[in-house]
């Protein structure tokens, strides 16, 4: 009996791949500089990926918060208005973007506030019939990595066999117990769907807002690695290097600031001295 389909997923032209992978990226929890949407838009970019999936986001978001100002603004769309004209108004999407000759889809969306286990529901849903043996998550945390130094990496995975294969990218273990991100859910069901789940997080730094396209440019090469993947990321270089000069400018008209800095370059430098000092 063939299986029906999420009433949430709209299909376009979904591929079949023998063995593909999903990469998640999430507006919102776990996206600090940008680093999660960010990344993956990129990949869209530079693979030419195509359009081949949405999940309707209607029922699975919170527009009217209670709360404050500041609170409530973090839920309601965004709308333009220019001289009195309501130009748009931007409504949550969540689209997946398939790159075949990688077997990779990507996808683009926004932490659902509701329903979670119907979400889930839908990404394996696509999952299943797009042949996805594995997904991957990419996103970040703020912590005391310098804007000078390259995010430290961090991974959790569904299995201990995952751990052992994402080894030889650099990557950190993760360790942690707080509030939890709807992709930890998901971790959480994807072994009994028969999937494979990686989350891949970049440690940035705490004490800046906005866009971080050094980190963006730090997950993107790790990812281009893991995935064999021939990018240009020669402009994306370049936004980092003039990002972090502008950044260093700012920060060395505020003494305290600078100085913290520096502090945190000590600690992150002891620390590969360490490291580097424990290898056999």
């Amino acid at each position: 009996m063939k299986k029906r389909l999420s009433r949430f997923l709209r299909l376009r032209d979904c591929p079949a791949y023998s063995h593909g992978t999903l990469i998640l990226a999430f507006d919102g929890w776990m996206d600090g500089g940008d680093v999660s949407t960010g990344t993956v838009t990129r990949l869209v970019h530079l693979l030419g990926a195509r359009t081949v999936a949405k999940i309707d986001s209607e029922l699975f978001y919170i527009y009217n918060f209670p709360g404050s100002m500041e609170v409530a603004a973090l839920f309601r769309p965004h709308c333009r208005i220019e001289d009195g004209v309501v130009k748009k108004v931007t409504m949550p999407t969540n689209t997946f973007h398939a790159y075949d000759d990688g077997q990779l889809v990507l996808f683009l969306g926004k932490e659902p506030n509701l329903r979670w286990r119907d979400f889930g529901e839908a990404i394996f849903e696509f999952a299943r019939r797009a042949g996805i043996h594995r997904i991957f998550f990419v996103g970040s945390f703020g912590g005391a990595v310098p804007h000078t130094r390259q995010p430290r990496l961090y991974v959790s995975a569904s299995s201990q066999q995952l751990l052992d294969e994402m080894q030889p990218y650099g990557v950190r273990r993760s360790t942690y117990a707080g509030p939890g991100s709807f992709t930890s859910y998901l971790m959480t069901r994807a072994s009994s769907v028969g999937i494979d789940m990686v989350s891949l997080v970049a440690e940035i730094p705490g004490y800046l807002q906005g866009a971080n396209p050094l980190c963006i440019e730090a997950v993107t090469q790790r990812l281009a690695k893991i995935f064999h993947l021939r990018l240009d990321l020669a402009p994306l270089r370049a936004a980092s290097t003039e990002w972090e000069l502008e950044v260093t400018g700012a920060i060395e008209q505020n003494q305290e600031l600078a100085d913290k800095v520096r502090e945190l370059e000590e600690q992150y430098d002891n620390e590969l001295l360490e490291l580097d000092a424990g290898e056999p």
